[in-house]
């Protein structure tokens, strides 16, 4: 096991600083504090002072790729040419929605629907937050379709409680390494934390 290290972390919002916890605890690392979570756009405006500390202590940055650039080796190059050594940033393909559908198996019994009907690329859906909602639209549990699915009339994307059933799934649900088979930008992310971890 490698010895426990303290990682700061920047990423969008509530359910990203779920998962970077859930994937520090996975790799024997503890999550230290944790910035921006406003939003993707505060992320860009604040990356260069997030990179100068991780020149000298170990930090992650998690954002979505979403339909901004055809890749995330695209996004990372035009947010940041030079990252520091002590850098993890990584860019979930295309929504962080997509590692959490990777894990089939679980997502399936978390929203109470049939295997079936969870896709088995994640990573190639082009919105998987849509894809989470319409998931949980079709689920044999009236709390869940209450909690994630939105009102008609509220003209939102989500429904009232989708943040917080995602971030119950990711803590006590999820399991990291299963779904990183089945999304590369996981799997990559995970080796660029036990890197990290690793002193490499």
């Amino acid at each position: 096991m490698a010895d426990v290290r303290t990682i700061s972390a920047a990423v969008e919002g509530d359910v990203d600083e779920a998962v970077v916890r859930k994937l520090l605890a996975f790799v024997h690392a503890s999550i230290g504090d944790v910035f921006g979570k406003q939003g993707k756009s505060f992320l860009r405006k604040r990356i260069a002072g997030y990179n100068y500390a991780a020149q000298h202590r170990p930090w992650v940055i998690l954002v979505d790729l979403d339909n901004d650039f055809d890749g995330a080796p695209l996004l990372r190059s035009a947010w940041l040419a030079q990252p520091a050594p002590c850098l993890c940033f990584r860019v979930a393909v295309r929504e962080v929605e997509a590692w959490l559908l990777a894990d089939r198996e679980e997502i399936a019994r978390f929203l109470s629907v049939a295997l079936s009907k969870i896709p088995l690329q994640p990573e190639s859906l082009p919105d998987p937050k849509t894809t989470m909602v319409n998931l949980a639209k079709a689920s044999r549990r009236r709390d869940i379709r209450q909690d994630m699915v939105p009102r008609p009339e509220s003209g939102r994307q989500v429904g009232p409680a989708y943040s917080s059933r995602l971030i119950e799934f990711v803590s006590n649900h999820w399991q990291p390494d299963r779904a990183s088979e089945q999304a590369r930008s996981l799997k990559r992310a995970i080796h660029c934390l036990e890197a990290l971890v690793g002193g490499h």
